[in-house]
């Protein structure tokens, strides 16, 4: 026993000598008694008119409230003397930037508001006036009239290393100027829909109320505003999302300048260009995006770009993932001549095109009717495939020039990712693109293959076009 007792302290010893266990945790008090007071609070009203079908979030008292949720759930009686419209009300955080009182903050907090209320630490209330706001990046700038007012002090979101503690202050669920802590996660982050952000993770605790408000690094430098967080409960579970600082004020100065912001844009849609795919392209490692289609006219498409296309630089910078080509086009000024490097058939090229400018409002999405009956029916191929050519009404009303459609996929063939309604456009080979104009040279293709193959089809789906490569060719 007494041997056992020796080893243990000599272990836990041991344990303390170790420089990273032996040292204290990080203290945080300095960097929220100098940064605290430029943390605000924001409430935002918005007044919502037409309640149909709307279960009564009505301005009444409590118990009227609930009489009217029991008796009519989810519709509206025409009561006399019941209110037209109500109040929807929000909360949220923000950061002083200049000491006459201009603010950032999210986007979605003051997004539809009609009165957005700010709230300093020393209980000074303002209204604030919308500057701009960038749905986009989800950055808005607000300003208070106000003066002499405490400053945030701003970091270099690049120097950010992952692993370094930061600190979140603002006012979730309402509990102004709370404090949480953690480590940067990852750098760089991509989410669904949120191409110009390169994210900053942290798993300091964010919750609703949060958003808008600063992400500190140990220096007390704000190195990004609090944007996301992913959560199964609706809760904090250590994974948040903070808008890098830089971003976010090249955004301010913008909607400072012109209350909107000006994003360059090329004409494509791209893709990830995974393993196989840099494959079939003879392209050494998988990198860049993959040009999957082009729209006519605009910036690609004078430059002489094409479907099938791998962009590997535009102006200078390395695409090293497709997610990192709209962040790079969209802070490019409209009008700017860029060098744009191509990898196409197996060799690398230059092409020089002029940007164009995103419109402010996204286009509409078109769906294009699949009217008629295909003609010339065929058996299934080696992939399993039933295939049509178009008629020319459908051509039209689908904007193409050529393909197949795929009226069935069949068991027996090989394994694809191919959905029926899908329309094959182009087959690459070893390096080779052709177009696909009828089901026996699509066939003739494919009896080419060797079994067991790679082969890469690009495919036009509703209203976008997608490669989508074919492992392990069958024999059928």
């Amino acid at each position: 026993m007494k041997k056992l007792v020796i080893s243990l302290v000599l272990a836990f010893s041991a344990l303390l000598s170790i420089p990273s266990l032996a040292g204290e945790l990080p203290d945080f008090t300095e960097l929220v008694e100098r940064q605290g007071a430029t943390v605000v609070n924001i409430s935002t009203t918005q007044i919502i008119k037409g309640r149909r079908g709307h279960p009564f979030p009505l301005d009444g008292d409590d118990a009227t409230q609930e009489l009217l949720r029991r008796f009519f759930p989810g519709q509206i009686p025409n009561l006399p003397g019941m209110p037209q419209e109500f109040k929807n009300r929000s909360l949220g955080s923000g950061f002083i930037i200049s000491g006459d009182g201009h603010i950032l903050t999210n986007a979605h907090v003051v997004d539809g508001a009609d009165e957005v209320l700010v709230k300093l630490t020393d209980k000074r209330e303002f209204k604030a006036k919308v500057l701009g706001a960038d749905k986009r990046t989800d950055v808005a700038l607000i300003k208070i009239e106000a003066s002499s007012l405490p400053v945030a002090k701003l970091g270099d979101s690049v120097k950010l290393k992952v692993g370094e503690w930061v600190v979140a202050i603002g006012s979730p669920f309402g509990f102004e100027n709370s404090v949480t802590a953690g480590i940067v996660s990852a750098k760089g982050r991509s989410l669904a829909h949120e191409n110009y952000v390169p994210f900053i993770q942290t798993d300091a605790a964010i919750n609703p109320g949060n958003s808008g408000g600063p992400l500190f690094n140990m220096k007390g430098e704000v190195v990004g505003i609090n944007s996301q967080i992913y959560s199964r409960s609706g809760g904090s579970m250590g994974v948040s999302f903070a808008i890098p600082i830089d971003l976010a004020m090249e955004v301010q100065s913008q909607l400072k300048a012109k209350g909107k912001v000006s994003r360059g844009r090329l004409g494509i849609a791209i893709q990830e260009v995974s393993k196989d795919l840099a494959d079939s392209f003879n392209l050494g490692k998988p990198q860049g995006a993959l040009v999957a289609s082009v729209e006519k006219g605009l910036a690609a498409d004078k430059a002489g770009i094409e479907i099938g296309d791998i962009i590997l630089k535009f102006d200078g910078k390395a695409v090293a993932e497709s997610s990192d080509l709209p962040r790079i086009v969209g802070a490019t000024r409209p009008g700017s001549k860029v060098v744009v490097q191509i990898w196409r058939k197996g060799a690398s090229r230059d092409v020089t095109a002029i940007i164009g400018e995103i419109p402010d409002e996204d286009a509409g999405t078109r769906t294009a009717s699949r009217g008629g009956k295909p003609a010339e029916p065929a058996a299934a191929n080696r992939l399993g495939l039933v295939l049509a050519v178009p008629t020319a009404e459908q051509k039209r009303t689908l904007g193409i020039q050529h393909g197949l459609i795929v009226e069935e996929v069949r068991n027996g063939g090989t394994r694809t990712e191919l959905r029926s309604g899908d329309i094959i456009l182009s087959l690459i080979n070893k390096g080779s693109h052709t177009d696909i104009k009828s089901v026996s040279q699509f066939n003739d293709l494919l009896q080419g293959v060797d079994k067991g193959a790679t082969i890469t089809l690009l495919v036009r789906r509703g209203d976008s076009q997608t490669f989508i490569t074919i492992k392990g060719i069958s024999d059928k």
